[in-house]
């Protein structure tokens, strides 16, 4: 009984050897430092962490703000990519990808466009949103919901979406609008091409012709990216085409968009306005990242 038990031990403990804990961790201190590497050590009041650029530190864990370990493969050159605060939509389109359950988000556009996200399940995901124009002497007001549910055909590479946007005109009578769309999503959340084709709706008749969007983001580093959304809006026998170029840039987890829309349409005159709006992440943060002890 004796030497089984002096086996297993040896076993438990060369099992133990071959499989270090490798897992990643962001450290913000309180002075607003901030630390990515692997925890080689710790006690009640300090923990040794190594890292790639200062080699081995010590710090004290009351000087300690938040320790979140990382996704596998996000650190680079001691830097962590962040994730995409908003990688289910481009400036406004809706792509294949979806939220997680719990996962949440709030938009803005040039203040008056306001719109909160949230993820029901893994794949299907609600949002409302409103123009508030009651605030200048009760005017009437534009507000929607757009359910949205996705499905990931083969992960991280290629994915569909479905859903509709219903709206309303508050405090006009008979002014429903909508569209409801499908989409298809090549790529993964940081690097895709979106094909999408959907179907208005207003004045209580559908459009005859349907609208196509062609979509697209790609990373450039930990912090940027670059995004086209563009629309093909059949009207007759014209289509009217609005063309968009711009970025993405995540500061302190927070999305901030910016482009230049330029129409098809403007009477033989170059002319293009200016998008500028923010994504805010809550409930759980993109990627499922998990918190550590203080």
């Amino acid at each position: 009984l004796c030497l089984i038990a002096i086996t297993l031990c040896i076993s438990c403990a060369s099992f133990a050897q071959e499989l270090p804990d490798t897992t990643q961790y962001r450290i913000e201190t309180r002075d607003g430092n901030e630390y990515i590497g692997q925890i080689v050590f710790q006690d009640q009041t300090s923990l040794k962490l190594k890292t790639e650029k200062l080699g081995e530190i010590t710090i004290q864990k009351i000087d300690i703000k938040s320790m979140v370990a990382l996704l596998k493969g996000r650190s680079k050159d001691g830097k962590y990519w962040l994730d995409n605060p908003q990688s289910t939509r481009y400036f406004w389109q809706p792509n294949g990808y979806g939220l997680k359950k719990g996962e949440a988000y709030y938009q803005n556009i040039w203040v008056f466009f306001n719109q909160v996200s949230v993820g029901v399940t893994d794949h299907f995901s609600v949002g409302a949103g409103i123009v508030p124009l009651f605030l200048f002497a009760g005017a009437p007001t534009p507000a929607w919901i757009t359910p949205k549910f996705s499905v990931p055909v083969v992960e991280d590479k290629f994915n569909l979406g479905a859903g509709v946007l219903m709206g309303t005109v508050l405090g006009e009578p008979e002014t429903g609008f909508g569209i409801a769309y499908g989409v298809t999503t090549f790529g993964s959340r940081d690097r895709n091409l979106s094909l999408g084709l959907g179907y208005g709706y207003a004045g209580g008749e559908w459009s005859n012709s349907p609208t196509v969007t062609v979509s697209g983001m790609i990373r450039t580093g930990e912090r940027g990216y670059i995004v086209t959304e563009n629309y093909f809006i059949g009207a007759g026998d014209e289509t009217f085409v609005l063309f968009s170029i711009g970025g993405r840039r995540i500061v302190k987890r927070v999305g901030i968009d910016f482009a230049l829309v330029i129409p098809s349409d403007t009477g033989g005159e170059l002319f293009a306005f200016p998008i500028l709006g923010l994504t805010v992440p809550f409930g759980n943060t993109p990627g499922n990242l998990t918190k550590g002890a203080k």
